[in-house]
């Protein structure tokens, strides 16, 4: 809880959440309700009184230093709360309370491991690991999430560590698919749109009268091979071609 000390009166604030700019050498600060300042921003929240606790710009939240006009001058080039309030409002850095931080984290380090316990099999028995099993081998390879950089990527990373390391028996899980396409599709659409998203071959026929394949693929390029068959834009008609998935749980021969 936040207690704001003002001349005339003292105002307690509970679930308090600051958004700060800085501008030049003097710090101005806002105070408002947690949650609420992502919801403006991104528009979920149009009423400005349900963000903002206090109608202030203050130098100082927590000591209740209110600041003066010749700053806000200075700095703003106005004295007008509203408008300051706003530039503050939709362009200042938020202020985490601890809990906030922590609840952040976690989040993202729930994701961090999904991420990767989707992406990932034990190459012998075919199943998915927990990501309680992930955390203990990532911690062994000593890999901690860094909260300030995008999850994906540091998910990416962790798995070609995995991988390498083999702490636990891990292989990146890919889908085995049977592609066919008529001679004609074969042509028009095979060499730029659906080699690149095979990662190898396992089997294939160009000698009958439509091509077949049997590859492994990677599971985001799925997506990619069904639409250049179905999509919208496809270039081919759809009983030119087809995919079929064989295993969802596959691994590249090495």
């Amino acid at each position: 809880m936040a207690v704001i000390n003002q001349p005339m009166s003292q105002i307690r604030l509970t679930n308090v959440s600051l958004v700060r700019m800085k501008k030049g050498k003097k710090r101005f600060e806002i105070a408002c309700y947690q949650n609420k300042v992502q919801d403006w921003r991104s528009k979920v929240e149009k009423d400005i009184d349900e963000v903002l606790q206090i109608p202030q710009v203050f130098q100082n939240v927590s000591k209740g230093q209110v600041a003066n006009n010749d700053d806000l001058m200075k700095a703003f080039g106005t004295t007008s709360q509203d408008e300051i309030i706003l530039e503050i409002l939709n362009k200042g850095e938020i202020q985490l309370h601890e809990k906030e931080r922590s609840a952040n984290l976690q989040q993202k380090q729930n994701e961090f491991l999904t991420i990767i316990s989707t992406k990932c099999i034990n190459p012998k028995s075919k199943k998915r690991y927990p990501p309680s099993m992930i955390q203990k081998a990532l911690n062994e390879v000593k890999f901690h999430l860094n909260p300030s950089k995008p999850t994906k990527q540091q998910a990416l990373d962790a798995i070609r560590l995995l991988v390498e390391k083999q702490i636990i028996p891990i292989a990146r899980a890919q889908m085995k698919v049977k592609i066919t396409l008529s001679k004609k599709a074969y042509q028009k659409v095979y060499k730029d749109e659906i080699e690149p998203s095979i990662d190898s071959i396992i089997d294939e026929d160009k000698d009958g009268k439509v091509y077949e394949c049997v590859c492994i693929i990677d599971p985001i390029n799925y997506r990619k091979i069904v639409d250049v068959l179905e999509g919208d834009g496809a270039k081919i008609s759809k009983s030119d071609g087809s995919i079929e998935v064989i295993d969802m749980a596959a691994i590249k021969e090495t």
